[in-house]
């Protein structure tokens, strides 16, 4: 349970997209935000739904997860299948976290990066002119950070087999979870990473030939009870 802040009058949101930039980004906020002690709230936004983000994305979205629970931050706010200009989103939470400060980062390969260029920083003052900005200077990652090992995700299924939980690749008539497979690179086996939504989170179980590895990770209230 996270512990109440001293002061409510400030606020900070700290703005993260998909990039090795995130963590930084997020610390400096929880640096400024014991600094006065006041709450801090972390932000991504993604026109793609949660249960479609490849492999890289889903998991930039657990490390931030994880790192929220660890820092005891107030809330970790990821706005999914959203189809409005990202000042639209950004206003709209900090209206209703009160924030005061905002903290973004400034990358050569971030979506975020746009927020330095003088026409969408005067869109997005219009539209938040109640906060301070912290535009922060963040290096781009180098090219063999970004190696990725998985093949591109697709759709498909878990399903409940003798006390297993295997892959399918087509819908199944059964009740069962539906995610993104990740295959990994280079096998002719079903080997990889599935991961699927659920209760606002990202799960994840690793795959070996079609068959679930670790189905503890699987929470009990979003598996399939069949018959």
């Amino acid at each position: 349970m996270k512990h109440v802040r001293g002061r409510m009058d400030e606020s900070i949101l700290v703005c993260v997209y998909y990039g090795q930039n995130g963590e930084r980004l997020i610390r400096r906020g929880h640096k400024l935000a014991t600094l006065l002690d006041c709450p801090l709230y972390v932000l991504t936004v993604d026109p793609e739904r949660l249960d479609a983000f490849d492999a890289e994305k889903s998991s930039y979205i657990e490390q931030w997860g994880q790192l929220a629970e660890e820092l005891e931050i107030e809330e970790f706010i990821i706005k999914d299948n959203e189809r409005r200009p990202i000042q639209k989103v950004i206003s709209e939470v900090a209206r209703n976290c009160n924030i005061s400060q905002i903290i973004v980062g400034q990358s050569a390969q971030s979506r975020w990066e746009e927020i330095t260029k003088g026409s969408f920083l005067n869109v997005l003052l219009k539209e938040v002119p109640f906060v301070d900005f912290h535009i922060v200077s963040v290096k781009r990652p180098s090219e063999d950070e970004l190696i990725d090992i998985y093949e591109k995700g697709v759709r498909t299924y878990l399903v409940e087999d003798s006390e297993e939980f295997k892959v399918a690749f087509t819908c199944p008539k059964i009740i069962s979870i539906e995610g993104i497979f990740f295959k990994e690179i280079g096998t002719d086996f079903d080997n990889g990473i599935f991961k699927f939504a659920y209760d606002q989170k990202m799960h994840e179980v690793h795959i070996t030939e079609g068959i679930v590895t670790d189905p503890e990770r699987i929470p009990l209230a979003c598996r399939p009870v069949n018959g």
